[in-house]
């Protein structure tokens, strides 16, 4: 009874909060810190899906030369720069303020998982990147650049 009565209650802040905000289909677009504000991604919309590219790195250098994406399994695209490099792509708006479908890149590691956003208000964006279904995964917390 009590997982119903928090179940409820939570739909109820996600129902309230959107009709607040307003939120539309592009209300993801713009530029984003990343949790650790270490990144800006910028999300554009692109033939009715959603992709973001990093446009700022903290630190675009490594040892005077351009971070380059050293861990891609591609090694034809490892002499790539970071900086540029398109890591979100293919986010289908799926009416309920969550953006879903997509992948996203991690050019730390090289690996690419599904992922899904949610915005928890205009400047808050909730991103999970996930292998297999969405309850495996982790979701970071971006900010958006004013």
């Amino acid at each position: 009874m009590k997982t119903l009565l928090m179940l409820s209650l939570a739909f109820l802040f996600t129902a309230a909060t959107a009709a607040v905000y307003n939120y539309t289909s592009d209300s993801i677009t713009g530029d984003w810190y990343s949790d650790k504000k270490e990144s800006v991604i910028r999300i554009e919309k692109r033939d009715g899906k959603y992709y973001g590219k990093l446009v700022w790195l903290q630190e675009p250098n490594v040892n005077g030369q351009p971070k380059k994406d050293d861990h891609n399994p591609d090694e034809k695209l490892r002499s790539q720069t970071i900086l540029g490099l398109t890591i979100i792509r293919d986010l289908e708006y799926d009416e309920d303020n969550e953006w879903e479908d997509g992948a996203i890149y991690d050019p730390r590691s090289g690996k690419t998982y599904s992922c899904e956003a949610t915005l928890e208000d205009m400047n808050t964006l909730h991103l999970r990147g996930y292998l297999g279904i969405s309850l495996i995964g982790k979701t970071t917390v971006w900010t958006r650049k004013q």
